[in-house]
């Protein structure tokens, strides 16, 4: 089955009706001053504002805006080689004859935003951080090339690597936001998320941090020293709110100038608020069901339901997709290929996902032994019931109209599926702690395909499901590797066969990622990894200030 974008009549009426409301504003404003302030809201609080160690979704817009990388990749998003990436905190670097190491000159006007030179002793650090055993991190496999960093100088920091790859410089820089070693080596690095600068970062980014009200508010502001020029806005406030819909009201209110992922069910209300708009934020991720593969209460053993390759396949026959993304995200997305978006997959067509197909379904369960013996509709084998739970966001509605929808439809092969709902942080928890049967998860992918061997590789530390199959690592391992770009894609469709075959997940939909933003501010394209990269470069038109524009750096911002 050739997935295909599925746009309702009523869906494709409320997109046209919003055509207007996507489009932004000219930069054409005559000369723009500096000042302003954006009000984003958010409906879950970070855990932490350290690199490493702070939340990929709810950290990630601060952490790009108080830190930065040794070089940053260009608006292609490409990732093999170097000639894509700019210069941020290094200002050149220099290969090695065998292209085993790498040397980064650090900028020498580059500073700490306590004063401090940023120096390769940084780096270095910054790498032992994020490849601690002892740091709680799930970026650690992002840079299992690098073997070491070693310091030749307080401007020039190495990189050695375990062997060649076209991502080595990618490895080197994306992945890593430099830290301050002065302010953080005397601390135990299992300790680091309980530091005072945990909660009171002191980084290198055109943005400092101002501060931090526990479930309040969380402030940043303008660095107006920044060699590198300051931002046009005075300031950044992330509004906490408990729940999505606490924060859709803060936006409808006026309390709140920016929402991130604004449901379908939110974007005609947005059309029609004069003050607000839509913007169509490009976005590489895609939404799935996760299996996990081991028993929750007895890791060592296999999962008793999910640890069997033909219950997965069979649940995963079980979905209809177009009509979970015809129904859960209305019309607005695409049906999930893969573990990773179509954008980034180089052959969508060399390999073949399991089709909706409920009579294979049924009979693959049959001949795994999951019979109904007492007819109450609810397949069981030698005493257990194939019954579990699904995890899902409370904050999502989309997320609670698909776990619905798999209910019904596990239903229909027999299999009992419990939806549990949880708020966000609780949910983080149990499925970081693999405390469970199944879960609704989300993957905002990085450029490139090299995050499937942090997220589904044996070695992975974000694969929460414990998939494990040598021949799909070795396939992933491969095509990172080679420089042979049609070697690369048959690597590619292998691992991408391999897994769909062992199905440790259903993977569902690319859901269109929109946000809703004040009519006032004027803001260059968006990068597909984040709308948050360009954060210094955002501005507010001087004739549609409003009072909070107007504060100042000096003044206490509301």
């Amino acid at each position: 089955m050739t997935p295909r974008a599925l746009l309702s009549r009523a869906s494709a009426t409320l997109l046209s009706a919003l055509a207007l409301a996507c489009a932004a504003p000219s930069d054409e404003v005559g000369n723009s001053t500096t000042g302003g302030t954006l009000v984003v809201v958010a409906p879950a609080e970070p855990r932490s504002l350290l690199p490493a160690i702070g939340e990929a979704s709810q950290a990630a817009p601060i952490l790009a805006s108080l830190y930065e990388r040794l070089a940053d990749i260009g608006p292609t998003l490409e990732t093999a080689g170097d000639a894509g990436f700019t210069p941020r905190l290094a200002t050149r670097w220099q290969w090695s004859s065998d292209s085993l190491s790498l040397a980064f000159t650090l900028d020498s006007t580059a500073r700490w935003h306590d004063g401090h030179r940023v120096s390769a002793h940084d780096v270095r650090f910054t790498f032992r951080v994020y490849t601690s055993d002892s740091v709680a991190t799930d970026q650690g496999s992002l840079v299992s090339n690098i073997d070491s960093v070693a310091v030749v100088d307080s401007s020039t920091a190495v990189f050695w690597f375990k062997r060649r790859s076209p991502q080595q410089f990618y490895d080197a820089t994306y992945h890593m936001y430099i830290m301050p070693a002065h302010r953080l080596d005397s601390i135990p690095l299992g300790r680091l998320a309980e530091s005072p600068l945990a909660r009171d970062p002191v980084g290198t980014g055109r943005f400092r941090f101002a501060r931090w009200d526990a479930q309040q508010r969380i402030e940043i502001v303008a660095d107006t020293t920044h060699p590198k020029g300051r931002p046009y806005l005075d300031r950044v406030i992330f509004s906490i709110a408990p729940d999505f819909g606490a924060a859709t009201i803060k936006l409808f209110a006026g309390e709140a100038d920016l929402l991130e992922n604004i449901k379908p069910e939110n974007l005609a209300q947005v059309a029609r608020t004069p003050t607000l708009r839509v913007v169509d934020n490009p976005a590489m991720q895609y939404r799935f069901l996760g299996f996990n593969l081991r028993d929750p209460r007895n890791p060592t053993q296999p999962h008793p339901l999910f640890g069997d390759v033909r219950v997965r396949r069979a649940l995963s026959m079980a979905v209809d997709r177009e009509r979970v993304v015809r129904n859960a995200y209305d019309s607005l997305g695409l049906v999930a290929l893969a573990p990773a978006p179509r954008a980034l997959i180089p052959d969508t067509t060399a390999f073949t996902g399991l089709p909706f197909d409920l009579a294979r379904a049924r009979a693959l369960l049959d001949s795994a032994g999951w019979t109904d013996s007492d007819n109450d509709g609810v397949r069981d084998r030698n005493g257990v019931k194939l019954a579990f739970d699904i995890l899902a966001p409370n904050s999502s509605p989309a997320a609670q109209r698909l776990t619905v929808l798999l209910q019904a439809q596990f239903k229909a092969v027999g299999a009992n599926a419990t939806p549990q709902l949880l708020e966000i942080n609780s949910l983080s928890e149990r499925v970081d702690e693999r405390r469970f049967d199944t879960y609704t998860g989300g993957w905002l992918s990085s450029p490139g395909l090299v995050g499937m061997r942090q997220t589904w590789t044996s070695t992975g530390d974000g694969n929460a499901v414990r998939y494990r199959n040598p021949v799909f690592d070795a396939a992933v391992d491969s095509a990172l590797t080679t420089f042979d770009r049609a070697a690369s894609r048959r690597h590619w469709a292998q691992a991408f066969q391999q897994i769909l075959d062992d199905a440790p997940a259903i993977w569902l939909a690319e859901p269109r990622v929109f946000m809703a933003l004040h009519r006032r501010f004027i803001v260059p394209p968006t990068r597909p990894d984040g709308w948050y990269t360009n954060l210094a470069e955002w501005r507010v038109d001087p004739a549609q200030r409003i009072d909070r524009d107007r504060i100042g750096l000096g003044g206490a911002a509301r």
